[in-house]
C-alpha cells in the first residue's frame, strides 16, 4: 500500500464515516479499485477506526469528560442507596441511554457477523445500501422539527436507534445517516440527535476496532508500511473532525437531501457494475 493509497483511504473514512455516506461501502469499493487485500491491510483498518475515535473525542470532549465524571458519580449513588436519580440528572440520562442503544447494535454485530462479511463477495449490496441510505436521509430531511431533548428521550427511543445502528453494519448503509434516521423517526431535537449519533458511534467504533483487532495482531505487521498506515491514520482523524462539524451545520439547514442524490447516483453504478461484472461484460 502506497502513501498515496493510505491517504485517500484514510480521508474516505473520516469523511464516510461520519458523513451520511457509508464509510464500509467506500472503503470495499476503494480497496477493490486499488486492487489491496483485505487480510493485508487489517492493522491498517483498526488504526483508521481509532483516527476517527479520536476526531469524536476532540469535538465532543466536554460532553465526554462529563460522561465520565458522571459514571464515577453513579456509582457512588448506587453504593449509597440513592439510585440511579435519571430525571435529576441528564448527562446520567445520556450515558444510559447510550448503553442501552449500544446493547442491540452489539447483539446484532456479534449474532450476524458472518452475514454481514458475506455481503462483500459482491459490489450489489453495496450499491443496494448506498440507494437505502438515500431514502433514509430524504425521510429524516422531512421528518418535522422537535424540542425533545435528553428529558424526554425514553428506553424505546434508544433501543430503536441502536438496532438501526447494527442494521447499518450492511455494506453500503450509512451508520450515522442510519442513526440520525432513527433519532429523528423519535422526534428527537434535531441539535440533540446529531450529537447523540456521534456520542453511540464512540462505542460503535471502538467495538468494531475490538473486533478485528485480534485478526490484525495475527497477521501481523509489515513495518515498511508503518509511514503510510500513520500517514492515513492521521488523515481519518483530521477529515473526520471536518466531517462532524460539517454535519452538524448540515443537518441543522435540512440539506440531507444532497448526500442522498449521491449516494443514489453512486449506488446505481455501482449495482450496474456489479450485474455487468456478474454476466462476464467486463
Amino acid at each position: 500500500m502506497t502513501y498515496f493509497e493510505s491517504i485517500i483511504l484514510g480521508l474516505t473514512q473520516g469523511l464516510a464515516e461520519f458523513l451520511p455516506i457509508s464509510s464500509s461501502g467506500h472503503l470495499a469499493l476503494l480497496q477493490q479499485w486499488f486492487g489491496i487485500e483485505e487480510d493485508k491491510v487489517l492493522l491498517f483498518a483498526v488504526l483508521l477506526h481509532v483516527g476517527t475515535l479520536i476526531s469524536v473525542f476532540i469535538v465532543y470532549w466536554r460532553d465526554i469528560w462529563e460522561l465520565i465524571v458522571e459514571l464515577f458519580l453513579t456509582i457512588k449513588d448506587i453504593f449509597t442507596g440513592k439510585g440511579l436519580r435519571l430525571k435529576e440528572r441528564p448527562v446520567r440520562k445520556l450515558g444510559v441511554m447510550i448503553i442501552v442503544a449500544t446493547i442491540p447494535t452489539g447483539i446484532i454485530g456479534i449474532l450476524f457477523n458472518d452475514f454481514f462479511d458475506s455481503l462483500y463477495t459482491s459490489v450489489i449490496p453495496i450499491g443496494i445500501g448506498l440507494i437505502i441510505t438515500g431514502f433514509l436521509l430524504i425521510f429524516a430531511e422531512k421528518i418535522g422539527s422537535s424540542n425533545r431533548g435528553i428529558q424526554q428521550m425514553n428506553y424505546r427511543n434508544a433501543i430503536f436507534v441502536g438496532i438501526v445502528q447494527g442494521v447499518a453494519i450492511c455494506p453500503g448503509i450509512s451508520r450515522s445517516g442510519s442513526t440520525l434516521f432513527g433519532s429523528l423517526m423519535c422526534n428527537l431535537d434535531r441539535k440533540f440527535a446529531v450529537k447523540f449519533v456521534f456520542l453511540i458511534s464512540i462505542p460503535s467504533i471502538l467495538g468494531s476496532a475490538i473486533m478485528e483487532a485480534p485478526a490484525a495482531i495475527e497477521a501481523g505487521l509489515d513495518m515498511s508500511q508503518l509511514g503510510p498506515i500513520l500517514a492515513g491514520m492521521a488523515v481519518a482523524a483530521i477529515s473526520g473532525l471536518i466531517a462532524i462539524k460539517t454535519m452538524i451545520k448540515i443537518v441543522s439547514d435540512k440539506k440531507l437531501s444532497y448526500f442522498s442524490y449521491y449516494v443514489w447516483i453512486l449506488g446505481l453504478i455501482v449495482v450496474v457494475y456489479g450485474i455487468l461484472q456478474n454476466i462476464g461484460l467486463i
